[in-house]
């Protein structure tokens, strides 16, 4: 046996997918799902700043 028999076979290339071609409601929907994302970013971005809710964290009791 060879040593190239075994082990893993690499996987074929697949070819280059076309370009897509959109149209103006694909378009607006991307353009939508974009600001959600950067509005959402600015949101998290905001909250880092300000630490942790309550200060204290998780309170535990005494028992066991």
């Amino acid at each position: 046996m060879s040593s190239k028999a075994g082990g893993k076979l690499k996987p074929l290339k697949q070819p280059k997918a076309d370009k897509k071609e959109y149209d103006e409601d694909d378009l607006a929907k991307l353009q939508k799902k974009k600001e959600e994302e950067k509005a959402l970013k600015e949101l998290k971005a905001k909250a880092a700043q300000k630490g942790a809710f309550g200060g204290s964290g998780l309170k535990k009791s005494g028992k066991k």
